[in-house]
């Protein structure tokens, strides 16, 4: 019997190639660019599975095939917003996903940026690189103390519970949790939290705002114009989630009009490119794209891709299944 054929849309950690190799007819995107919809609508017709990430554009237009040879979709993430789930559906394609392995590297993430922009070390990064530093002083990038102070955390599943781990535990953070279904009062109780029931609610009660909840159209810009008008004036927002979630247009504007005190960003609308006036906001602390940014982690996540694989091709049901 002839192996499967298997694409992987970008480079993975050689770890995990070797494996896959190893198990199946693998072709790698060697030129580790992301791919356009004609090349997915050729790659449908010739791979038995297709394993892509979250740079991959999956819409309806990459799906405008018959009968494609494709059967399951591995993606390398935990979001799946970039792909049509229905369009995959209506083609009898599985999709999978990687969760858990990357919560915790994901919140170190959403923690640097928050001690970054409180503490403005990206503005005293700049400035020491600059030449621009004439000593310490007592009035000098005067910044905001995090330990003590109120996060509000939008969306409570596995990261936005190893953010509150590692700010109650460890800055003693006042923890309040917007999440679309009722967290279990054992788990609020752990993490000291009080769960509010709208956006609306939490906003102006928080010093620092992390978001972790899904991307995709239901949630896209939920942080916009008058949401940011809701926060108070010295507070910050965190987005480690997905770029679509926050109007960068209308946090451009509220930063530079120093609306809010400051913001950091892993992710972005439309990545890779910026919306060109985030560039000009000081009070922003901008990463590109690093939340599982770790060897550990990007192994792990190739290899929960390559079990959910595996799985199908065994004729077991992927452990990771959301479609």
């Amino acid at each position: 019997m002839p192996r499967p054929r298997i694409l992987t849309t970008r480079r993975w950690p050689e770890a995990v190639e070797r494996q896959l190799a190893d198990r199946f007819d693998l072709v790698l995107n060697e030129g580790d660019r992301p791919m356009s919809a004609e090349d997915f609508r050729a790659a449908f017709r010739e791979f038995d599975a297709i394993c892509p990430t979250v740079t991959d554009k999956l819409g309806p237009e990459a799906f405008a095939v018959d009968n494609p040879r494709t059967k399951i979709l591995g993606n390398f993430g935990v979001g799946f917003s970039h792909i049509d789930v229905d369009s995959a559906k209506r083609h009898g394609m599985i999709v999978t996903n990687t969760p858990d392995v990357l919560s915790e590297c994901t919140a170190d993430i959403a923690m640097t940026l928050m001690l970054m922009v409180a503490r403005r070390a990206g503005e005293g990064e700049r400035e020491l690189r600059g030449g621009e530093w004439s000593g310490w002083r007592p009035t000098h990038m005067i910044g905001t103390k995090v330990s003590g102070a109120a996060l509000g955390i939008i969306g409570f599943g596995r990261i936005g519970q190893a953010m509150a781990h590692r700010a109650h535990f460890g800055f003693g953070m006042k923890i309040l949790v917007q999440n679309r279904s009722a967290v279990a009062p054992a788990v609020l109780a752990h993490y000291g939290a009080t769960q509010v029931a709208s956006v609306e609610d939490l906003l102006p009660q928080c010093d620092f705002v992390s978001l972790h909840c899904p991307g995709g159209a239901a949630n896209r810009h939920l942080i916009n114009a008058g949401r940011l008008g809701l926060m108070r004036p010295d507070a910050f927002l965190i987005n480690t989630a997905r770029g679509e979630v926050v109007d960068e247009a209308a946090l451009a504007a509220a930063l530079a009009a120093r609306r809010i005190g400051g913001a950091g960003l892993d992710v972005f609308e439309r990545e890779p490119a910026i919306t060109p006036a985030l560039l000009d906001c000081p009070s922003l602390v901008m990463l590109p794209h690093l939340g599982s940014a770790t060897r550990t982690t990007r192994e792990a996540m190739g290899f929960r891709v390559m079990d959910n694989v595996v799985a199908f091709f065994d004729g077991q049901p992927p452990a990771d299944r959301v479609a």
